[in-house]
């Protein structure tokens, strides 16, 4: 199964297109996203890819993030919370994050959710590994989500200072994100 999904951000600037492919072993997510984040020193603008790869589970594998003249992040991951840069050299500080978020795109929240479903009927706290966009600054993150209802989610993150009802469609990818991203009709 392959997919098109594509999600503008509220402020009408960014826009992100997703092709996401769905393989009896393998889940691949590849997204091209342009955007303004307030970077100091610069008008924030930017373009990056990302690659995301997950078993059939949804538990992250490989995650590659490139900004357009700039640099790459390229992770991967024993699906179990152990994380290596591009190198192969062991992240310690990334230890028992089993999911990844990227700042610009609302697809991230899909992993945990398809990761975790059922379970999300209780308020789940998680850690991630967070990439920030457009710098790639990475970081472990505590993030938090509960099952509102069928298709409504509240994320917490990072735990204690935000919070927002994310919409998603049946299959987990998020509809809307209030005051962040909205998606697009299927082009």
């Amino acid at each position: 199964m392959q997919r098109v999904y594509r999600w503008q951000t509220d402020d009408g600037i960014g826009l992100e297109h997703l092709n996401l492919q769905q393989r009896h072993d393998v889940i691949v997510a590849e997204g091209v996203i342009i955007g303004v984040a307030p970077v100091t020193g610069d008008d924030g603008s930017f373009g990056c890819t990302y690659r995301i790869c997950c078993d059939d589970h949804w538990r992250v594998r490989a995650v590659e993030v490139h900004t357009a003249g700039g640099g790459s992040c390229v992770l991967t991951t024993d699906g179990g919370g152990r994380w290596r840069d591009g190198d192969g050299r062991p992240i310690p500080e990334l230890a028992g994050c089993l999911d990844v978020d990227i700042s610009a795109t609302p697809f991230t929240n899909t992993l945990p959710i398809r990761r975790l479903g059922e379970q999300l009927r209780q308020r789940t706290a998680l850690n991630v590994a967070y990439i920030s966009v457009p710098t790639l600054a990475l970081a472990p993150a505590e993030q938090a989500y509960t099952r509102l209802a069928q298709r409504r989610y509240l994320y917490e993150g990072p735990v204690g200072s935000y919070q927002a009802e994310i919409e998603v469609d049946p299959d987990g990818l998020v509809v809307a994100y209030p005051a962040l991203f909205r998606r697009l009709a299927p082009p």
